[in-house]
Protein backbone atom coordinates (compact mmCIF):
# COMPACT_ATOMS: atom_id res chain seq x y z
CA UNK A 1 0.00 0.00 0.00
CA UNK A 2 1.73 3.71 -1.00
CA UNK A 3 0.33 6.31 1.68
CA UNK A 4 0.90 9.67 0.80
CA UNK A 5 0.64 12.07 3.74
CA UNK A 6 -0.37 15.45 3.19
CA UNK A 7 -0.90 19.21 4.92
CA UNK A 8 1.72 17.25 7.51
CA UNK A 9 4.11 19.80 9.81
CA UNK A 10 7.24 17.73 8.90
CA UNK A 11 9.57 17.25 12.26
CA UNK A 12 12.72 16.27 10.77
CA UNK A 13 15.74 15.61 13.79
CA UNK A 14 18.55 15.08 10.87
CA UNK A 15 17.86 18.48 8.86
CA UNK A 16 16.48 19.76 11.99
CA UNK A 17 13.39 21.59 10.29
CA UNK A 18 10.02 21.92 11.34
CA UNK A 19 7.53 22.88 8.23
CA UNK A 20 4.95 22.04 6.66
CA UNK A 21 5.18 19.40 3.76
CA UNK A 22 4.11 16.01 2.25
CA UNK A 23 5.42 12.66 2.44
CA UNK A 24 5.06 9.58 0.68
CA UNK A 25 5.89 5.74 1.71
CA UNK A 26 5.85 2.71 -0.15
CA UNK A 27 6.98 -0.61 0.06
CA UNK A 28 7.38 0.02 4.01
CA UNK A 29 9.91 3.06 2.87
CA UNK A 30 9.80 6.66 2.56
CA UNK A 31 9.72 7.27 -1.39
CA UNK A 32 9.21 10.95 -1.68
CA UNK A 33 9.29 14.48 0.13
CA UNK A 34 6.98 17.18 -0.66
CA UNK A 35 5.67 15.64 -4.53
CA UNK A 36 2.69 15.17 -5.63
CA UNK A 37 0.18 11.73 -4.27
CA UNK A 38 1.25 8.88 -6.89
CA UNK A 39 -1.71 6.79 -8.71
CA UNK A 40 -4.12 5.32 -6.79
CA UNK A 41 -1.87 6.37 -3.17
CA UNK A 42 -4.27 6.45 -0.04
CA UNK A 43 -4.05 10.64 0.86
CA UNK A 44 -3.39 10.82 4.76
CA UNK A 45 -4.51 14.96 5.36
CA UNK A 46 -2.78 15.33 8.73
CA UNK A 47 -4.64 18.61 9.28
CA UNK A 48 -1.68 20.93 9.98
CA UNK A 49 -0.56 18.04 12.60
CA UNK A 50 2.89 17.14 13.55
CA UNK A 51 4.40 14.04 11.07
CA UNK A 52 7.32 12.85 12.88
CA UNK A 53 9.93 9.13 13.09
CA UNK A 54 9.09 6.93 15.87
CA UNK A 55 10.52 7.29 18.52
CA UNK A 56 13.38 4.70 19.32
CA UNK A 57 12.81 3.92 22.86
CA UNK A 58 16.35 2.60 24.44
CA UNK A 59 16.29 0.59 27.78
CA UNK A 60 12.74 -0.87 28.34
CA UNK A 61 12.11 -3.47 30.56
CA UNK A 62 9.77 -5.99 29.66
CA UNK A 63 8.79 -8.68 32.01
CA UNK A 64 9.28 -11.54 29.54
CA UNK A 65 10.46 -14.13 30.77
CA UNK A 66 9.89 -14.41 34.16
CA UNK A 67 7.56 -11.52 35.01
CA UNK A 68 4.98 -11.82 32.34
CA UNK A 69 2.44 -10.26 34.87
CA UNK A 70 4.06 -6.64 35.03
CA UNK A 71 4.58 -6.57 30.92
CA UNK A 72 4.27 -8.61 28.33
CA UNK A 73 5.82 -8.35 24.88
CA UNK A 74 1.81 -7.83 23.60
CA UNK A 75 1.02 -5.09 26.24
CA UNK A 76 4.46 -3.30 25.93
CA UNK A 77 3.61 -3.19 22.25
CA UNK A 78 0.44 -1.90 22.50
CA UNK A 79 1.40 0.49 25.04
CA UNK A 80 4.40 1.54 22.58
CA UNK A 81 2.14 2.04 19.67
CA UNK A 82 -0.18 4.32 21.67
CA UNK A 83 2.76 6.33 22.86
CA UNK A 84 4.56 6.92 19.17
CA UNK A 85 7.09 4.14 20.17
CA UNK A 86 7.90 1.81 16.97
CA UNK A 87 11.28 0.70 18.31
CA UNK A 88 11.65 -0.85 21.88
CA UNK A 89 15.16 -1.60 23.01
CA UNK A 90 14.70 -4.10 25.45
CA UNK A 91 16.75 -4.72 28.43
CA UNK A 92 17.93 -7.41 29.54
CA UNK A 93 17.38 -7.56 33.10
CA UNK A 94 14.83 -9.89 33.22
CA UNK A 95 14.28 -13.56 34.83
CA UNK A 96 17.01 -15.23 33.58
CA UNK A 97 18.50 -12.67 32.47
CA UNK A 98 18.97 -12.64 28.86
CA UNK A 99 22.75 -13.45 28.84
CA UNK A 100 22.83 -16.84 26.54
CA UNK A 101 22.12 -17.14 22.79
CA UNK A 102 19.13 -19.23 23.70
CA UNK A 103 17.53 -17.08 25.80
CA UNK A 104 18.18 -14.36 23.60
CA UNK A 105 16.19 -16.20 20.14
CA UNK A 106 13.69 -17.05 22.65
CA UNK A 107 13.01 -13.90 23.22
CA UNK A 108 13.35 -12.40 19.88
CA UNK A 109 11.11 -14.85 18.30
CA UNK A 110 8.36 -14.13 20.99
CA UNK A 111 8.44 -10.30 20.14
CA UNK A 112 8.02 -11.18 16.86
CA UNK A 113 4.96 -12.95 17.30
CA UNK A 114 3.24 -10.43 19.60
CA UNK A 115 4.36 -7.06 19.49
CA UNK A 116 3.01 -4.74 16.62
CA UNK A 117 5.91 -2.44 17.08
CA UNK A 118 10.15 -3.39 16.16
CA UNK A 119 11.36 -4.58 19.25
CA UNK A 120 15.45 -5.14 19.23
CA UNK A 121 16.94 -7.11 22.44
CA UNK A 122 20.15 -5.70 24.21
CA UNK A 123 21.88 -9.08 26.12
CA UNK A 124 23.64 -9.29 29.71
CA UNK A 125 27.26 -7.79 29.79
CA UNK A 126 28.24 -10.40 32.32
CA UNK A 127 26.73 -13.73 33.14
CA UNK A 128 23.60 -13.46 35.64
CA UNK A 129 24.41 -9.74 35.35
CA UNK A 130 26.53 -11.04 38.55
CA UNK A 131 29.56 -8.89 37.03
CA UNK A 132 32.31 -11.37 37.19
CA UNK A 133 32.66 -13.69 34.38
CA UNK A 134 31.93 -12.17 30.62
CA UNK A 135 28.48 -13.58 28.66
CA UNK A 136 29.26 -14.92 25.16
CA UNK A 137 29.34 -11.40 23.27
CA UNK A 138 30.25 -12.90 19.55
CA UNK A 139 27.37 -15.69 19.86
CA UNK A 140 25.44 -13.09 21.15
CA UNK A 141 26.10 -10.49 18.78
CA UNK A 142 25.41 -13.27 15.83
CA UNK A 143 21.85 -13.57 17.95
CA UNK A 144 20.90 -10.52 17.42
CA UNK A 145 21.95 -8.29 20.50
CA UNK A 146 22.30 -4.98 19.89
CA UNK A 147 24.08 -3.66 22.98
CA UNK A 148 25.67 -5.54 26.05
CA UNK A 149 24.65 -3.79 29.65
CA UNK A 150 24.29 -5.53 33.01
CA UNK A 151 21.65 -2.49 33.55
CA UNK A 152 21.11 -0.72 37.24
CA UNK A 153 23.32 -4.08 38.43
CA UNK A 154 26.72 -2.65 38.81
CA UNK A 155 29.85 -4.39 39.33
CA UNK A 156 32.22 -4.20 42.31
CA UNK A 157 34.56 -6.33 40.29
CA UNK A 158 36.87 -3.64 38.13
CA UNK A 159 39.27 -5.92 36.52
CA UNK A 160 36.31 -8.56 35.16
CA UNK A 161 34.43 -5.29 33.67
CA UNK A 162 37.35 -3.97 32.16
CA UNK A 163 37.94 -7.72 30.41
CA UNK A 164 34.56 -7.24 29.63
CA UNK A 165 34.89 -3.94 27.78
CA UNK A 166 38.06 -4.86 25.93
CA UNK A 167 36.49 -7.92 24.75
CA UNK A 168 33.92 -6.36 24.00
CA UNK A 169 35.60 -3.73 21.83
CA UNK A 170 37.40 -6.21 19.90
CA UNK A 171 34.53 -7.03 18.68
CA UNK A 172 32.67 -4.00 18.22
CA UNK A 173 30.26 -4.03 20.55
CA UNK A 174 28.47 -1.39 22.01
CA UNK A 175 27.94 -1.61 26.06
CA UNK A 176 25.58 0.60 27.93
CA UNK A 177 26.72 1.69 31.90
CA UNK A 178 24.86 2.65 34.78
CA UNK A 179 27.12 4.95 36.13
CA UNK A 180 26.50 4.89 39.83
CA UNK A 181 28.94 4.15 42.47
CA UNK A 182 27.40 0.82 44.01
CA UNK A 183 28.79 1.40 47.81
CA UNK A 184 27.15 5.01 48.44
CA UNK A 185 24.27 4.16 46.17
CA UNK A 186 23.39 0.92 47.97
CA UNK A 187 19.78 1.09 49.96
CA UNK A 188 19.19 4.52 48.78
CA UNK A 189 15.70 5.69 47.90
CA UNK A 190 16.15 9.46 47.13
CA UNK A 191 18.83 11.91 46.34
CA UNK A 192 20.74 13.17 49.65
CA UNK A 193 19.77 16.30 51.07
CA UNK A 194 17.50 18.59 53.09
CA UNK A 195 14.44 17.35 51.51
CA UNK A 196 15.64 13.92 52.25
CA UNK A 197 16.45 14.66 55.67
CA UNK A 198 12.74 16.52 55.99
CA UNK A 199 11.60 13.13 54.88
CA UNK A 200 13.82 11.08 56.94
CA UNK A 201 14.57 8.93 53.96
CA UNK A 202 17.93 7.05 52.76
CA UNK A 203 19.57 9.28 50.35
CA UNK A 204 22.39 9.30 48.07
CA UNK A 205 24.70 12.36 47.00
CA UNK A 206 25.05 12.97 43.16
CA UNK A 207 28.84 12.78 43.85
CA UNK A 208 28.47 8.97 43.46
CA UNK A 209 27.09 9.09 39.36
CA UNK A 210 30.05 10.92 38.74
CA UNK A 211 32.18 8.52 41.17
CA UNK A 212 30.71 5.45 38.51
CA UNK A 213 31.47 7.68 35.49
CA UNK A 214 35.07 8.32 36.33
CA UNK A 215 35.43 4.82 36.75
CA UNK A 216 33.99 3.86 33.47
CA UNK A 217 35.87 6.42 31.31
CA UNK A 218 38.71 5.05 32.46
CA UNK A 219 37.88 1.64 31.28
CA UNK A 220 36.78 3.13 28.16
CA UNK A 221 39.94 5.07 27.57
CA UNK A 222 42.04 1.79 28.61
CA UNK A 223 39.99 -0.63 26.39
CA UNK A 224 38.86 1.73 23.61
CA UNK A 225 35.23 0.19 23.43
CA UNK A 226 31.90 2.15 22.23
CA UNK A 227 29.99 3.11 25.44
CA UNK A 228 26.65 4.87 26.18
CA UNK A 229 25.94 5.40 29.80
CA UNK A 230 22.26 5.15 30.07
CA UNK A 231 21.12 8.08 32.39
CA UNK A 232 23.41 10.95 33.54
CA UNK A 233 21.31 12.78 35.85
CA UNK A 234 23.78 14.79 37.89
CA UNK A 235 25.18 17.97 36.82
CA UNK A 236 28.21 16.76 38.46
CA UNK A 237 28.52 14.40 35.88
CA UNK A 238 28.47 16.96 33.08
CA UNK A 239 31.82 17.89 32.75
CA UNK A 240 33.24 14.68 33.01
CA UNK A 241 30.82 13.43 29.96
CA UNK A 242 32.22 16.89 28.09
CA UNK A 243 35.36 16.11 28.37
CA UNK A 244 35.62 12.82 27.32
CA UNK A 245 34.04 13.65 24.23
CA UNK A 246 36.22 16.73 23.71
CA UNK A 247 38.94 13.75 24.27
CA UNK A 248 37.48 11.80 21.44
CA UNK A 249 36.30 8.83 23.39
CA UNK A 250 32.98 7.09 22.08
CA UNK A 251 30.75 8.02 24.22
CA UNK A 252 27.32 8.88 24.64
CA UNK A 253 24.94 9.49 27.28
CA UNK A 254 21.60 9.32 27.89
CA UNK A 255 18.48 10.41 30.22
CA UNK A 256 15.25 10.00 31.01
CA UNK A 257 11.94 11.73 30.22
CA UNK A 258 11.41 11.59 34.25
CA UNK A 259 14.47 13.16 35.20
CA UNK A 260 13.94 16.06 32.66
CA UNK A 261 10.31 16.96 33.45
CA UNK A 262 10.18 15.58 37.77
CA UNK A 263 12.39 16.71 40.18
CA UNK A 264 12.84 15.75 43.88
CA UNK A 265 10.07 17.41 45.53
CA UNK A 266 7.66 15.72 43.56
CA UNK A 267 8.16 12.76 45.73
CA UNK A 268 5.96 14.73 48.32
CA UNK A 269 4.26 12.66 51.02
CA UNK A 270 6.33 9.41 50.41
CA UNK A 271 4.55 8.68 46.53
CA UNK A 272 6.01 5.15 45.83
CA UNK A 273 5.50 5.81 42.16
CA UNK A 274 8.00 8.91 41.97
CA UNK A 275 10.17 6.40 43.68
CA UNK A 276 13.08 6.01 39.83
CA UNK A 277 16.55 4.72 40.31
CA UNK A 278 18.91 6.71 40.22
CA UNK A 279 16.50 9.12 42.00
CA UNK A 280 14.99 12.26 41.39
CA UNK A 281 17.35 15.17 41.09
CA UNK A 282 17.10 18.65 42.18
CA UNK A 283 15.70 21.13 40.00
CA UNK A 284 19.21 22.48 39.27
CA UNK A 285 19.57 19.71 38.24
CA UNK A 286 16.82 18.68 35.94
CA UNK A 287 17.36 22.62 34.18
CA UNK A 288 21.13 21.50 33.99
CA UNK A 289 20.04 18.40 32.31
CA UNK A 290 17.90 20.00 30.00
CA UNK A 291 20.55 22.59 28.50
CA UNK A 292 22.86 19.56 28.22
CA UNK A 293 20.61 18.18 25.77
CA UNK A 294 19.41 21.49 23.77
CA UNK A 295 23.42 21.85 23.70
CA UNK A 296 23.91 18.23 22.95
CA UNK A 297 26.37 16.74 25.65
CA UNK A 298 23.37 14.37 26.38
CA UNK A 299 22.84 12.43 23.61
CA UNK A 300 19.31 10.47 23.92
CA UNK A 301 16.01 10.82 25.88
CA UNK A 302 14.61 7.51 26.92
CA UNK A 303 11.49 6.25 28.89
CA UNK A 304 13.87 4.01 31.22
CA UNK A 305 10.03 2.41 31.04
CA UNK A 306 10.08 0.03 34.38
CA UNK A 307 6.72 -1.87 34.99
CA UNK A 308 5.73 -2.87 39.00
CA UNK A 309 2.64 -4.49 39.90
CA UNK A 310 0.67 -2.69 42.84
CA UNK A 311 2.19 -4.80 45.28
CA UNK A 312 5.60 -3.72 45.01
CA UNK A 313 4.59 -0.24 45.15
CA UNK A 314 2.42 -0.07 47.49
CA UNK A 315 4.76 -0.47 50.70
CA UNK A 316 6.61 1.78 52.20
CA UNK A 317 9.19 4.49 50.26
CA UNK A 318 12.42 2.73 51.22
CA UNK A 319 10.74 -0.65 50.91
CA UNK A 320 9.13 -0.13 47.49
CA UNK A 321 10.24 -0.74 43.78
CA UNK A 322 12.19 1.52 41.91
CA UNK A 323 11.10 2.35 38.37
CA UNK A 324 7.99 3.33 36.36
CA UNK A 325 6.09 2.86 33.32
CA UNK A 326 6.21 5.36 30.60
CA UNK A 327 6.03 4.16 26.76
CA UNK A 328 2.24 5.72 26.32
CA UNK A 329 3.31 8.71 28.60
CA UNK A 330 7.08 9.68 27.13
CA UNK A 331 5.56 11.94 24.35
CA UNK A 332 3.23 13.86 26.29
CA UNK A 333 5.90 14.58 29.10
CA UNK A 334 8.47 15.50 26.44
CA UNK A 335 5.75 18.64 25.23
CA UNK A 336 6.13 19.69 28.67
CA UNK A 337 9.94 20.68 27.69
CA UNK A 338 8.80 21.78 23.88
CA UNK A 339 5.73 24.03 25.47
CA UNK A 340 7.95 25.21 28.34
CA UNK A 341 10.49 26.34 25.11
CA UNK A 342 13.34 24.40 26.73
CA UNK A 343 13.37 22.14 23.41
CA UNK A 344 12.40 22.14 20.23
CA UNK A 345 10.47 19.59 18.39
CA UNK A 346 13.56 18.91 16.02
CA UNK A 347 15.66 18.58 19.06
CA UNK A 348 13.59 16.34 21.11
CA UNK A 349 13.42 13.98 18.32
CA UNK A 350 17.09 14.03 17.84
CA UNK A 351 17.25 12.61 21.12
CA UNK A 352 14.09 10.53 21.31
CA UNK A 353 15.11 8.77 17.79
CA UNK A 354 17.70 9.95 15.65
CA UNK A 355 20.77 9.56 18.40
CA UNK A 356 19.62 6.56 19.45
CA UNK A 357 19.17 4.78 16.36
CA UNK A 358 22.36 6.30 15.00
CA UNK A 359 24.19 5.10 17.93
CA UNK A 360 22.52 1.51 17.91
CA UNK A 361 23.10 1.46 13.68
CA UNK A 362 19.65 1.18 13.29
CA UNK A 363 18.39 2.68 9.85
CA UNK A 364 14.94 4.46 11.74
CA UNK A 365 14.54 7.81 13.20
CA UNK A 366 14.66 10.36 10.11
CA UNK A 367 12.07 11.30 7.05
CA UNK A 368 14.84 10.80 4.60
CA UNK A 369 13.93 8.67 1.16
CA UNK A 370 14.75 5.43 1.98
CA UNK A 371 14.55 5.20 5.08
CA UNK A 372 12.28 2.93 7.02
CA UNK A 373 8.17 4.57 7.14
CA UNK A 374 8.54 4.40 11.03
CA UNK A 375 6.22 7.29 11.94
CA UNK A 376 4.22 9.26 14.42
CA UNK A 377 1.66 11.51 13.39
CA UNK A 378 0.84 13.79 16.76
CA UNK A 379 -0.75 16.86 18.28
CA UNK A 380 1.46 18.56 20.48
CA UNK A 381 -1.04 20.99 22.30
CA UNK A 382 -4.12 18.06 22.48
CA UNK A 383 -4.80 18.58 26.43
CA UNK A 384 -5.67 15.39 28.37
CA UNK A 385 -5.96 14.48 32.19
CA UNK A 386 -3.91 11.37 32.44
CA UNK A 387 -5.88 8.16 34.23
CA UNK A 388 -3.31 5.74 34.87
CA UNK A 389 -5.72 2.76 34.68
CA UNK A 390 -6.40 3.77 30.94
CA UNK A 391 -2.47 2.74 30.16
CA UNK A 392 -2.01 -0.67 27.82
CA UNK A 393 0.39 -1.62 30.11
CA UNK A 394 -0.45 -3.86 32.55
CA UNK A 395 1.66 -2.37 35.28
CA UNK A 396 0.07 1.10 35.81
CA UNK A 397 2.95 2.53 37.90
CA UNK A 398 2.98 6.37 36.30
CA UNK A 399 3.92 9.34 38.07
CA UNK A 400 1.89 11.39 36.00
CA UNK A 401 -1.14 10.16 36.80
CA UNK A 402 -4.12 12.41 37.39
CA UNK A 403 -1.78 15.47 35.80
CA UNK A 404 -2.66 17.74 33.24
CA UNK A 405 -0.67 17.12 30.36
CA UNK A 406 -0.52 17.97 25.72
CA UNK A 407 0.47 16.10 23.47
CA UNK A 408 -1.70 12.91 21.89
CA UNK A 409 -0.32 10.62 19.13
CA UNK A 410 -3.19 10.31 16.01
CA UNK A 411 -1.65 7.37 14.41
CA UNK A 412 1.49 5.55 14.48
CA UNK A 413 3.24 3.29 11.92
CA UNK A 414 5.62 0.34 11.50
CA UNK A 415 7.20 0.05 7.68
CA UNK A 416 4.10 2.13 6.38
CA UNK A 417 1.74 -0.16 8.34
CA UNK A 418 -0.90 1.72 11.18
CA UNK A 419 -0.23 -0.19 14.25
CA UNK A 420 -2.45 2.32 16.00
CA UNK A 421 -5.40 5.14 15.41
CA UNK A 422 -6.66 7.42 18.03
CA UNK A 423 -10.15 6.14 18.81
CA UNK A 424 -9.52 2.27 19.20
Amino acid sequence: MTLHFTNARLIDPEAGTDEIGSLTVSGGVITARDGAAPAGARIVDCGGKCLAPGIVDLGVKIGEPGERHRESFKSAGLAAAAGGVTTIIARPDTTPAIDTPEVLEFVTRRAAEASPVRIRHMAALTKGRQGHEMTEIGFLLDAGAVAFTDADAVSTDTKALGRAFTYARSLGALVIGHPQEPGLSKGAAVTSGKFASLRGLPGVHPIAERMGFDRDMALVELSGVAYHADQVTSARTLPALARAKANRLDVTAGISIHHLTLNEIDVGDYRTFFKLTPPLRSEEDRLAMVDAVAEGVIDVICSMHTPADEESKRLPFEEAASGAVALETFLPAAMRLYHAEALSLPQLWRAMSLNPARRLGLPQGRLALGAPADLVLFDPDAPFVLDRFRLRSKSKNTPFDGQRMEGKVLATYVGGTPVFEAGE
